[in-house]
């Protein structure tokens, strides 16, 4: 264990202890968990299931019941895969990293930073976002690795997540402070590639665009936008192929090389529109256990 988790308190020490020693089990072991976890989760404590149920239901109104089923089933299962992989992120190495998680196109990223600006990587929260930071094992420019996160209510959770995204050694930059490391960053004469899960569910106090988002009105969280654009920094968005169980391929597409040059709520439809291909594609892998639409446009 660690000091920092120590200053945590008792609950994080505890939390980080078990949660590390699973991450010595190989995958192997760890999807017979998985296996195990996926009926508890969906037969006997039934996680979620009306949320899930709903979504589907709202996102696919053209789909027979049987059809909405079996993408429920496989989404559980993926999402018990995603939790003993992101485990294993504590543990898992560099070579093998490279072999789970691939990224077809990681120039991309190269090019449009060898300007030294920085450069925002989109991405929502499909297949197994926890292994993107590995994105900096396949870059040749020397750039910084940050990463966007919302600080949880339970500091032991919070600290462990923060543990596993920092494994490939990107930046956590907690999201209210985002703007002010970036300009840091910029004034330091530093490149960063930074990532932004941008389909959380926006609070009511916070500034949205509306769109039109898996057949439902949805309301969209702009900030990502508003900093690129003041910064001109460019975004690109990561399309996420699930090939077969642990192992996934990133692509990248240009969504804008200068942010600045691009009117409002464009960049955030095109990152929606790419996100809804994505989840088009396999549905399955989408975090459907999200209330992302708990919120209604108001009239």
């Amino acid at each position: 264990m660690d000091d920092e988790a120590s200053k945590k308190g008792i609950g994080a020490l505890l939390l980080y202890a078990v949660t590390y020693l699973h991450a010595l089990l190989p995958f192997r072991v760890l999807y017979i968990l998985s296996d195990i976890l996926y009926l508890c989760a969906y037969y006997v404590v039934r996680y979620r299931r009306k949320i899930v149920r709903k979504n589907l239901k709202n996102a696919f109104p053209e789909k027979p019941i049987k059809r909405i089923e079996e993408i429920e089933r496989k989404f559980y299962r993926h999402l018990c895969d995603y939790y003993v992989e992101t485990i294993k992120t504590l543990r898992i190495s560099d070579e093998e990293a490279r072999k789970r998680m691939k990224f077809e196109n990681p120039e991309i990223i190269d090019r449009l930073t060898s300007d030294g600006k920085s450069c925002v990587m989109s991405l929502g929260h499909y297949g197994n976002w926890e292994w993107v930071p590995s994105i900096g094992l396949h870059l040749t420019s020397d750039v910084m690795l940050g990463l966007v996160y919302k600080k949880l209510h339970s500091n032991a959770f919070n600290y462990l997540f923060l543990k596993t995204r920092s494994h490939f050694h990107p930046t956590p930059i907690e999201m209210r402070s985002v703007m002010r490391q970036m300009i840091r960053t910029q004034n330091q004469g530093k490149t960063m590639v930074i990532g932004f899960l941008n389909d959380q569910r926006p609070s009511p106090s916070q500034d949205k665009y509306w769109t039109t988002f898996m057949n439902q009105q949805t309301p969209v969280q702009t900030g990502m936008e508003k900093i690129a654009r003041r910064l001109g920094n460019s975004i690109v968005y990561l399309d996420m192929e699930k090939v077969k169980r642990g192992h996934y391929v990133g692509k990248f597409f240009v969504i804008t090389p200068d942010a600045s040059q691009e009117a409002e709520n464009t960049i955030m439809e095109r990152y929606m529109r790419k996100l809804e291909e994505t989840i088009m594609r396999e549905p399955a892998y989408y975090l459907w256990s999200h209330d992302r639409w708990k919120f209604k446009k108001p009239n």
